[in-house]
């Protein structure tokens, strides 16, 4: 019998992610002029990533590739976001690239030890054995918090550098918003700095494991 190929590409939640991405090319091209427009496609473009997965779960149409382009469409969207803060606030410009680069690498390094882990049977650190790091995981609502207040503090530096929004206590709301968010952005950066450090125990891990067992077949 011929085995049936699905056309993966072409699965709902990947549809939904390639929308993801036009939204978020749109929204850099009008970054520096336009804000209103600019956070629509943005803001939609982040609201999608939340429907991609329930898609996902609910066509039985969980990928691989599915859920590297969405990881990827996660670190692009927040990374030209930071360039153009950069440019509008070169003062901070260093701080800007070093949350850039803390998001791509703690991430990259995380998602493919993750993926080395599935390949061999070695015990690794497990970060949700922690009673804190478990409420990260397991709790959804708090999950969505950091991950809202992260965009909310990078989306509000954005936004007042055009409108600083209704004042209240002579603070303009979108300032305030950033003021206000801006521990938990710092929260989630430790978090993924973390994440990084685990991984890389992990690896490490992985790395003794390999070559312990070519000295074991070399000295046979």
């Amino acid at each position: 019998m011929s085995e049936t190929r699905e056309n993966i590409f072409l699965f709902v939640p990947n549809i939904i992610g390639y929308a993801r991405i036009i939204l978020a090319i749109v929204s850099f091209y009008y970054m520096p002029t336009h804000c209103g427009f600019a956070c629509i496609c943005y803001i939609t473009s982040a609201l999608l990533d939340a429907i991609d997965g329930h898609a996902a779960r609910y066509f039985n149409q969980s990928t691989k590739f599915g859920a590297m382009l969405d990881q990827l469409t996660d670190r692009a969207g927040t990374a030209g976001l930071l360039m153009t803060l950069a440019t509008f606030y070169p003062k901070y410009t260093f701080w800007f690239q070093i949350s850039m680069i803390i998001d791509i690498t703690c991430h990259w390094i995380f998602l493919h030890a993750s993926i080395l882990q599935g390949k061999t049977s070695h015990k690794f650190i497990d970060m949700s054995e922690n009673p804190i790091m478990h409420v990260y995981y397991t709790n959804k609502t708090v999950l969505f918090c950091m991950c809202a207040g992260n965009e909310a503090f990078y989306a509000a530096l954005y936004v007042s550098y055009f409108y600083t929004g209704l004042t209240i206590f002579g603070i303009g709301i979108f300032p305030m918003i950033a003021v206000l968010s801006a521990p938990v952005a710092l929260v989630k950066t430790l978090i993924s700095v973390l994440h990084a450090i685990v991984a890389s125990i992990n690896l490490a891990t992985i790395d003794n494991q390999e070559r312990a067992a070519i000295a074991a077949k070399q000295s046979n």
